[in-house]
């Protein structure tokens, strides 16, 4: 809806739109879109399923419906809501393109620390559970297998399109070596290496996750091609190779960890190396893509001094650790790659 100087509708729409927001996150959190995959529902039918209230369930479906999250047939009690294309494409946790990952976690947990975005912006500090000494997120999944290996999956659907898009866009078939650092489960390396099957892959994390990673690389029978390579990217040497790529990377760290990251990719790379970095790039003039700049501001809550930014910022930090050509390729949505070139001097 466009803002109009004399009719306010879409402001109010957007100062709304935290409650359909939570809508969304509530039905994805349910299982809702996964449960009418067998088959539209009444709103009576929906409500016994899980433990609703009728009175309230019917808006709620409505309001889902309102916003093409939910499709309905007919009207009044005997209305039958079933999912759109859409929704059964990426919000049926039995379908290979499951988007819902993400939502379940920002159901769960970081939908609530954004109540105290005002006090973010105030003090520049995290308003995630370690705001109130408490253990941090990142530190007690680690501690659980169960739960990494949950995030693991949310963060898998945010990033598949993005890595099977730049798996077919960039000329992977002219390198022979990728280190995937921060490699999470492999996902990046298993995209690209299953469509070039002349790359050899490594991908390097924690000790937790390439436990993970282990077994998925075996599990789509790569194991000849990727390695899942144990350490700190910070404080070990990185695994050698043409191509080093993070994906969603460096938006989780302060300007100094950032171009730390950089100039160890630039000394790790060979002449004729290079770097991509996947991210959801702010564009330049920073008025465009707001998915980029909600999660910047998704960064602040998290980690207080993280943030995202443009293509632009990137390519000057490049710049100044020593790479001298610059190439970007978009991928899905509001997300693209920077590839950063080492040229022979």
């Amino acid at each position: 809806m466009p803002v109009s100087e004399s009719d306010p509708s879409a402001i109010l729409a957007i100062a709304s739109g935290y409650g359909v927001s939570k809508a969304l996150l509530s039905a994805v959190g349910l299982g809702l879109h996964t449960r009418l995959a067998a088959g539209p529902m009444t709103c009576e039918q929906i409500a016994a399923a899980f433990g609703l209230q009728s009175r309230p369930t019917r808006d709620f479906l409505d309001l889902l419906v309102s916003v093409d999250m939910l499709a309905r047939e007919g009207d009044g009690p005997e209305a039958l809501y079933g999912n759109t294309p859409a929704t059964a494409r990426f919000l049926d946790r039995g379908q290979p393109e499951y988007i819902g990952g993400l939502p379940e976690i920002w159901e769960l947990r970081d939908y609530r620390f954004w109540a105290d975005l005002t006090e973010a912006l105030r003090t520049g500090r995290l308003q995630n559970e370690a705001k109130h000494a408490g253990t941090p997120f990142f530190e007690a999944m680690y501690r659980d297998p169960e739960r990494l290996e949950a995030f693991m999956n949310a963060m898998n659907g945010s990033s598949l399109r993005n890595f099977q898009a730049l798996a077919k866009a960039f000329p992977f078939g002219s390198y022979a070596t990728l280190s995937d650092i921060g490699g999470a489960d492999a996902l990046l390396c298993r995209e690209v290496a299953a469509v070039h099957p002349g790359l050899h892959c490594v991908s390097f994390d924690l000790p937790p996750v390439t436990l993970i990673a282990d077994r998925r690389i075996a599990a789509a029978g790569l194991g000849e091609r990727i390695h899942a390579v144990s350490g700190d990217f910070f404080a070990d040497p990185w695994p050698p190779a043409q191509l080093i790529t993070m994906g969603m990377i460096l938006h989780d760290w302060n300007l100094e960890r950032k171009q730390t990251l950089i100039r160890k990719a630039y000394d790790a790379l060979p002449e004729g190396g290079a770097l991509i970095a996947i991210e959801a790039f702010i564009d330049d003039a920073r008025r465009h893509n707001t998915f980029g700049l909600f999660m910047s501001l998704m960064m602040l809550i998290e980690f207080g001094d993280a943030f995202d930014f443009t293509a632009a910022e990137f390519r000057q930090w490049c710049s100044a650790a020593g790479f001298s050509r610059f190439e970007t390729i978009p991928l899905d949505g509001p997300s693209s790659a920077v590839v950063a070139y080492k040229d022979p001097r």
